[in-house]
């Protein structure tokens, strides 16, 4: 027997994306499968798109919003799966990830499963930048109060889940993800990890995590005081540092790299020039810290 996986897209004006979104769901060809899309109001495409899909849809509708997180809100209201996620309208899934989730759950219960991912860019009609991800080693030197090493749309968690730890806050519009999983295990919810790659997150000029600037840093700042202020403390730290590399800097790298053959990071050259502001942190943690600007 099959559980029932519940997949909430948002989106607004992906048109150029969205096809490639709904295709990488629908050729899962898993048999009990529940897709909703919730677009916002979009003025490109998008909507032929979903005309396109309706049939393969169980609900969609495009009417303005609030924002991402009251659509997924909205879909995971409506959703009926014994397992759910979203999947936003840029980004893709692997082959086989619900099967495959789908055994995890059978095999392991209630719980938040997340894995690996695929990162890419299109660079040029004729160059692509691609990396993938490491949970596993994430998990292992990072606290998730530290940094953000869940990769959302690798993903997944039942919907018993979902009820125990609540609705996305919507009063975040680039950190819900990671508030909600914070708060998940501070209420102690299981969390799975998984090396396989589930996703293809899709790197782009209107990516929201790279054209948020100053208003997210100032929402994971948020998110960071009400989880952390130890690292709150830091983040506040790196928002105010410089993150151009001085002429100094660019000496001692280059010492460091010559006659230690050692990568002189961020951390290691504000640990050297400011040792007092920052004693209590290590190197890892100001650099991981640094990654979430």
């Amino acid at each position: 027997m099959f559980p029932k996986i519940s997949i909430v897209t948002p989106s607004y004006n992906q048109g150029q994306f969205l096809e490639d979104t709904i295709l990488s769901v629908l050729g899962q060809f898993y048999p009990n499968l529940e897709y909703i899309i919730y677009d916002g109001g979009s003025t490109d495409n998008s909507v032929d798109i979903l005309i396109k899909y309706k049939n393969h849809l169980n609900y969609w509708e495009s009417n303005k919003d609030k924002g991402q997180s009251e659509a997924i809100n909205k879909g995971f209201a409506r959703s009926t799966g014994d397992i759910l996620m979203w999947l936003n309208s840029d980004d893709i899934l692997m082959p086989n990830t619900l099967h495959y989730i789908a055994k995890q759950y059978l095999e392991n219960g209630d719980g938040i499963y997340f894995g690996n991912c695929i990162h890419f860019e299109e660079l040029s009609s004729s160059e692509v930048l691609s990396f993938g991800s490491n949970v596993i080693k994430n998990e292992k030197f990072a606290t998730l109060e530290l940094v953000d090493f869940i990769i959302q749309p690798s993903s997944f968690w039942s919907k018993k889940v979902w009820i125990e730890n609540g609705m996305l806050n919507e009063n975040f519009h680039f950190g819900f993800d990671w508030e909600w999983f914070l708060r998940a295990k501070k209420n102690k919810i299981p969390f799975h990890l998984v090396s396989k790659p589930l996703s293809i997150y899709r790197i782009h000029e209107n990516h929201k995590t790279g054209t948020g600037g100053s208003i997210r840093q100032a929402e994971l700042l948020n998110i960071y005081k009400l989880y952390s202020p130890f690292y709150f403390k830091l983040y506040e730290l790196m928002i105010n540092e410089k993150m151009f590399s001085s002429f100094l800097e660019k000496i001692i790298k280059a010492y460091y790299l010559l006659f230690f053959k050692m990568n002189f990071s961020k951390g290691h050259y504000l640990k050297l020039v400011k040792p007092i502001k920052y004693k209590v942190y290590s190197v890892y943690e100001i650099n991981a810290t640094r990654s979430m600007l």
